[in-house]
């Protein structure tokens, strides 16, 4: 198994799981560069993982200037490049990767600034660029989007000879003890609830007023909660890559406390991404909210409860109806005590080291130079990762359905 050079770009919650996960899997990583503008974060990070196998280094990069990424590529020269920084500096880390020849991983897709739009488009036509260039990037390899598609296609290699349903269910009754707070970065948080739901049936889009849609699901583990169905980005590759499938929904429980303050916020308009003048000086509503809410990073010590995460898929195998449901539970707890942070940041950390550990040890080179999302690959070698890295998954073939 050949050593590893991985360049981290982000310093985050979900950052220092990654740094943590590949440092535990130092037959892949030999070595790991922490960047983020921020440097004291990626010195802190260091400090907490120096002295294993893992060769942990640090710098500092503004992850919006190209010319900067590509500086430190060249003077890096890592073999794979995890971007965990924030969603709208996607394209300028996949441009400094094409730049410089480097394989490309991420878990969530790009997003404009001024537009609070989940859509793949962006990088999606980023494939001819990627291919010409003999490289790979691997989009979406958090658990939603990210293992959820891993699991679909686990599904559809092992379990079906058509797939006709999915939903998938993302559930977190973890407590924080905040009246109000965001389990990962408040700014994404709040632009995907208040944005409009959708889901898929029949070859299109159907579109649906924020949070309207609700349903209660007894999730194991965790009992009965209220889930909405939002839109989220995996449901895009899923309806291409799927063959077959007729309807794709996404659901996520929310509590009534957390909606309400959400309510009154919108209501205020301190969810609001468009800039106001304040003293004379353009602040953005949203990313003000953000400064005053607690740190997601901050949450882990404090919260407890599990996860649940998983996709309950529906078709057809020898000619006989199936349902089957593949899923995680994560604890806050056991989370904490093992890297320090909480199950959100752990259960999107894990999958983006793995991908990353696919990509360096050749399991998905198979497939060719391109850009990629993660439901494309062979699944069997990623869901054999997730058991050892941390998210055992559990099966069943008799769910409770969604209605």
């Amino acid at each position: 198994m050949g050593k590893g050079k991985a360049l981290m770009i982000g310093a985050g919650g979900v950052a220092s799981v990654v740094a943590f996960k590949c440092c535990q899997n130092s037959e892949v990583f030999s070595e790991l560069c922490i960047a983020s503008r921020t440097l004291s974060k990626c010195e802190a990070l260091k400090a907490k993982l120096d002295g294993g196998a893992t060769k942990v280094s640090t710098a500092r990069v503004d992850a919006d200037n190209t010319a900067e990424l590509i500086a430190l590529m060249r003077a890096f020269s890592p073999d794979v490049v995890i971007n965990v920084a924030l969603p709208y500096q996607d394209l300028t880390i996949m441009d400094a990767c094409l730049a410089v020849g480097v394989d490309y991983v991420d878990t969530a897709n790009y997003e404009p600034p001024d537009t609070a739009k989940f859509e793949y488009k962006w990088q999606w036509a980023y494939r001819e660029k990627f291919r010409a260039a003999g490289i790979t990037a691997l989009l979406g390899s958090g658990f939603d989007p990210g293992v959820t598609g891993v699991f679909c296609a686990y599904a559809q290699k092992h379990h079906f000879d058509e797939i006709h349903e999915i939903d998938i269910l993302d559930a977190n009754a973890g407590d924080h003890g905040y009246p109000f707070a965001t389990n990962f970065n408040p700014e994404i948080n709040i632009r995907e609830v208040t944005a409009n739901g959708s889901y898929f049936e029949n070859g299109r889009f159907i579109e649906t007023q924020p949070m309207a849609i609700r349903r209660v699901y007894d999730f194991p583990e965790i009992g009965p909660k209220d889930i909405y169905l939002l839109h989220h980005e995996e449901m895009e590759s899923l309806a291409l890559n799927i063959k077959g499938v007729r309807r794709i929904r996404f659901w996520m429980t929310f509590s009534e406390n957390y909606l309400n303050h959400l309510k009154v916020l919108e209501n205020v308009g301190m969810t609001s991404i468009k800039p106001i003048l304040y003293e004379g000086q353009e602040i953005v509503p949203l990313q003000f909210l953000k400064a005053v809410l607690p740190d997601p990073a901050s949450l882990g010590p404090r919260t407890r409860g599990k996860t649940n995460i998983g996709c309950i898929i529906r078709g057809v195998k020898g000619g006989a109806p199936r349902d089957y449901y593949v899923y995680n539970v994560c604890d806050h707890q056991e989370c904490y005590r093992e890297v320090g942070s909480q199950a959100i940041s752990y259960t999107t950390g894990v999958p983006a080291m793995i991908g990353a550990a696919m990509l360096l040890t050749g399991a998905w080179k198979g497939k060719g130079p391109g850009v990629f999302n993660i439901e494309e690959f062979d699944p069997d070698p990623f869901m054999d990762a997730l058991n050892r890295f941390g998210l055992p998954w559990q099966e069943s073939f008799a769910p409770r359905l969604v209605e």
